[in-house]
Order: C-alpha cells, then sequence, then structure tokens
C-alpha cells in the first residue's frame, strides 16, 4: 500500500488582499488524478471565511501538479465552497465567465524577496540604500543581483510541476524579480499562478527570506519602480480579427469601468499607479501601441502582425488575484460593442 500527500491549497477571506492557506491530506493508493481528489473541510472561522457557531467550509479540488519537493506529493488547487456547496463569496474563481477557454493569459508576476532578519530587500543596507535603480535590470554578478539561488530553485519547482513557466527575470529595484506562466484557459492561468505564488512562498522558508507582494513596498515617494503583475490577454477575435478599429473598440470598452478593474487589480495600486516609473496615473485611462506608461499596452508584434495578437492591461499590481483580474478583463472585452 503506497501513501501520498496532497496538498489541499485554497484562499483565504481576508480583505481586501487574500492569502494562501494549505493543509496535507495523506491518502491511499492515490491515482494522481483529480477526479480522485475528494471535497475537504476546513475551519472557515480561523480564516475569516465562517462564524464560530457554523464554521465547516468545503474545499473543492479543481486542478493538481505534482509536488516536486515531496516524496510521492501533489499540490491540489481548491475553491471554496460554503457548506452547502455554493460558491464562498471569497471564491473569485467561480465568477470568471471563460467556460470554453477562449480567453488566453499570460501573467507577469514581480516581487521583492525579503530578508528576514533586516526586513528589507535583498541588497539593501540597513540603515542606507543601494546604489539607484539602473545596473539591477537583466543584471548579472554579484554587484548587483541578489537572490538568483532562490529564484533558480523556484524556477526548477516551477516546470517540475508541470506549470507552464515561461520565464524569469530581474527587476528594475534591487532584490526585485519576476517569473512569467501563460495559460489557455482563465481558471488555469489563476491556478498556475497560485501554484507558482505558493511554491515560491514555501520555498523561502529554507532561505530566511519572505515574499513580498506590496506593489510599492519601499514607499510610495520612493525613487524605486513598483511591482505589478501585468496582464497580456487575448481571445479568438483578438487573435483573428486583423483590424486596428476592432482593437480600439475593445481598448475603448475599458474606459467607462476604470474603477471596476481598479478595485479588483490589487491594494496599494494607488501608490504605484502614479505617471511614473512605468505606469499610468491610477485616475486616467489610455492605450498606445508599445506604449509602457499607458493603461493598456498594444504590443508592437501585435500590429506587426496585422492587428493579430493580444493586449496588456499594465495596472494589476503584483498582490492582486488573477482569478478577479482575468473575470474582470474578460467581463469587459465581452462587452466591447464589434
Amino acid at each position: 500500500m503506497s501513501k501520498s500527500k496532497l496538498e489541499y491549497i485554497w484562499l483565504d477571506g481576508y480583505k481586501p488582499t487574500q492569502n494562501m492557506r494549505s493543509k496535507t491530506k495523506v491518502v491511499d493508493n492515490f491515482s494522481g488524478k483529480l477526479e480522485d481528489c475528494e471535497i475537504w473541510s476546513f475551519d472557515g472561522s480561523s480564516t475569516r471565511q465562517a462564524e464560530g457557531g457554523s464554521s465547516d467550509c468545503l474545499l473543492k479540488p479543481v486542478a493538481i501538479y505534482p509536488d516536486p519537493a515531496r516524496k510521492n506529493g501533489y499540490l491540489v488547487m481548491t475553491e471554496v465552497l460554503n457548506a452547502d456547496g455554493t460558491p464562498h463569496v471569497s471564491n473569485g474563481r467561480a465568477t470568471i465567465e471563460d467556460e470554453d477557454n477562449d480567453f488566453w493569459f499570460g501573467f507577469e508576476q514581480e516581487y521583492f524577496i525579503m530578508d528576514t532578519a533586516t526586513q528589507l530587500p535583498l541588497g539593501f543596507p540597513i540603515g542606507g540604500y543601494p546604489a539607484p535603480q539602473g545596473m539591477y535590470y537583466c543584471s548579472v554578478g554579484g554587484k548587483n543581483t541578489h537572490g538568483r539561488d532562490l529564484v533558480e530553485e523556484h524556477a526548477d519547482l516551477c516546470i517540475a510541476a508541470g506549470l507552464n513557466f515561461e520565464g524569469i527575470n530581474q527587476e528594475v529595484a534591487s532584490g526585485q524579480w519576476e517569473f512569467q506562466l501563460f495559460a489557455k484557459g482563465a481558471k488555469k492561468a489563476g491556478d498556475e499562478i497560485w501554484v507558482a505564488r505558493y511554491l515560491l512562498d514555501r520555498l523561502t522558508e529554507q532561505y530566511g527570506y519572505y515574499i513580498e507582494y506590496h506593489p510599492k513596498p519601499l514607499g510610495k515617494d520612493m525613487d524605486w519602480n513598483g511591482s505589478g503583475m501585468h496582464a497580456n490577454f487575448s481571445n479568438s477575435t483578438l487573435r483573428t480579427c486583423g483590424s486596428r478599429e476592432v482593437y480600439e473598440k475593445i481598448c475603448e470598452a475599458f474606459r467607462p469601468v476604470v474603477k471596476e478593474h481598479i478595485a479588483v487589480y490589487g491594494e496599494f495600486n494607488d501608490q504605484r499607479l502614479t505617471g511614473l516609473h512605468e505606469t499610468a496615473s491610477i485616475d486616467d485611462f489610455s492605450y498606445g501601441i508599445s506604449d509602457r506608461g499607458a493603461s493598456i499596452r498594444i504590443p508592437i508584434i501585435t500590429v506587426e502582425k496585422g492587428w493579430k495578437g493580444w493586449l496588456e492591461d499594465r495596472r494589476p499590481a503584483s498582490n492582486g488575484d488573477p482569478y478577479k483580474i482575468a473575470g474582470r478583463i474578460i467581463k469587459t472585452v465581452k462587452s466591447a460593442k464589434i
């Protein structure tokens, strides 16, 4: 008889930024298939998802990946349900309207690696600052590159887990990095970002680090880039239309719902979206070809391919929920009058 360890992962009920929670279920002779993962339960009163008098919430498995760091281990992404089987109010995944997986998403997850001893990003001295940003982006060498061991190990774990992991690079500030993931289907894209975050956060336990997803952890007035999670997205229309007019109509559909997007694009995003450091102002909406200072960037390759490709919403913050971000983008794209 073989034993397998299934790590059930879910999002708690904290507002406005949810946190990952997980616990292990040991099962006998597990097949490795999602359909053989049972619905489980947890104490919702400990995660701000239920009252103590009626605290049971359910965990519905929705995606499974091998756990490369555990023998006979699996990572099971779940949705939170109420005791009656309906989606919990904290369940952003259940609100995504993309049942045919027509929407494709590529997320660019930025983050800071923080030293638990100093509470500062890697490369920052106590009581001071490192050299100004400029030499850190895509750098090599111990003077400007900090945390590569962790980042490389995380990439290996994600690839071994079967995530569609597409790349890594050091970002503009010291101790700031990024990884990229792509998936066909909004729900799958969200699943893979959350599992990648889980693997990254769990890995820091071995290094004496932690990950800071705050979009402006060094303060809104500091001259350092913030962290975002740019959302590259397309549907069959964007991939095949061949029309600048259609692209502009889709972009214009975002203009009247700026507040609705910002509401789910991450806490403290006003500190990042200032119009500086390659961002658009949180109070404005703009789009442009190859414009990294716009709210939505139209990639130059999309134009060169005859207006067949994708769009990049540059506003989501690094701490945003990819489920909610994707769900809002899909709703807006579908509203476009084309």
